[in-house]
């Protein structure tokens, strides 16, 4: 058993990608004062800013880097649907995004509630409505990746709902701190080991 170095600079992590090949049987939908509100082709900076304080704590930053012509390329294709889980106030608070850009199959692709909500119920509601927009007809496969960067309870809540690990993967990539693509106590959790570009 060897153990592989990864520099200073870099993040390394297990990522696991999870299915389902049919539709779990319907559920009550558990209670949560948040709704959905769909956002087709959200504008890019309203996109981020959302994506950045769901997926902050948890080094999401693939989209806060991407090209900005590729981006629009996502969001604006109708067969990607972004949802933004609000408050009563409207305040953006969580988020949901289906791909459906493969015949017969959607990826969720982002799956998140800001960490304030964990563990108070809220994520079974957003699983439910997730589940409920993907599986429509013709679609045969419902996908999802997880990685130990995120929510520790995140494998196991994905296996909850019916997801069934199917792969793994081991992951590099650079620390978004370093570059400041996101603030140096961004996830705690995981730790700083290079000087922060200023």
């Amino acid at each position: 058993m060897a153990l592989i170095p990864v520099a200073n600079d870099q993040l390394a992590t297990v990522v696991t990608a999870l299915e389902m090949r049919r539709k779990p049987p319907l559920r009550p939908v558990p209670p949560s004062p948040l709704r959905l509100v769909h956002w087709p082709a959200p504008a890019s900076d309203k996109y981020r800013a959302l994506f950045r304080r769901v997926g902050g704590p948890w080094l999401w930053f693939s989209r806060l880097v991407m090209d900005e012509e590729v981006l629009r390329r996502t969001l604006d294709d109708s067969r990607v649907e972004v949802y933004a889980a609000v408050d009563r106030t409207g305040v953006e608070l969580g988020m949901i995004e289906l791909d459906f850009r493969v015949e017969a199959t959607c990826e969720l692709s982002y799956f998140g509630l800001v960490p304030e909500l964990t563990g108070k119920g809220n994520g079974g509601w957003l699983m439910a409505q997730a589940l409920g927009f993907a599986w429509r007809k013709g679609v045969e496969r419902v996908w999802v990746h997880t990685c130990t960067l995120d929510h520790p309870a995140a494998l196991g809540f994905y296996r909850r709902h019916g997801f069934v690990p199917y792969k793994r993967t081991v992951e590099t990539f650079a620390d978004p701190r370093v570059a400041g693509i996101l603030p140096a106590d961004a996830a705690p959790h995981v730790p700083l080991l290079a000087p922060v570009s200023r």
